[in-house]
């Protein structure tokens, strides 16, 4: 078997029917909207965060609206793939459980580290987030290995943003 057709069939992309696609689409959706609430506290341009000491590798602030708008929706088709499995089933159930308290930690790091402007109890919602993030993927892996996977490249971010909180606690 090719290398092309193991990850066509890793990805069962042509198992996909127009409804999944648009089942899909509409939770990716709902799940970036949902995400994007945090971003209301997100204040970059707030006296406090330009105050501070940001490290050399600090990305641009454009660079987390487009890499959390990609990350949103690759996780909410990953959310979609655990659900077309049947919510009745309990790793299904389980799974969805898991993946909507990430969710809700997930959210509440903005408020932490902008309204509150405490980097160190920020760096602990992080750790826990990348805890339960790690958590959702296992249970993920057991209904549907794909889904699974669309979840890394979030984890590596959140290990990124994790050593970004740190570092502008440590640097302030």
């Amino acid at each position: 078997m090719s290398l092309r057709q193991r990850v066509k069939s890793t990805l069962a992309i042509d198992n996909l029917s127009r409804r999944d696609l648009i089942g899909a689409t509409i939770t990716a959706v709902l799940v970036t909207l949902v995400g994007a609430s945090g971003s209301v506290v997100t204040t970059p341009d707030s006296q406090w965060f330009q105050s501070l000491t940001l490290p050399w590798y600090y990305p641009p602030t454009w660079a987390f609206g487009l890499v959390w708008t990609l990350l949103f929706v690759l996780i909410g088709c990953a959310a979609y793939l655990i659900y077309r499995q049947g919510p009745e089933r309990r790793p299904v159930r389980i799974a969805l459980g898991l993946f909507g308290l990430q969710m809700v930690v997930n959210v509440a790091w903005s408020p932490v580290f902008f309204e509150l402007q405490n980097p160190p109890l920020a760096l602990g919602v992080i750790g826990l987030l990348w805890g339960l993030i790690a958590a959702t993927m296992w249970a993920f892996t057991r209904v549907d290995r794909r889904a699974a996977l669309l979840l890394v490249p979030y984890l590596a971010w959140v290990s990124f943003a994790a050593l970004l909180n740190y570092s502008i606690w440590q640097l302030n």
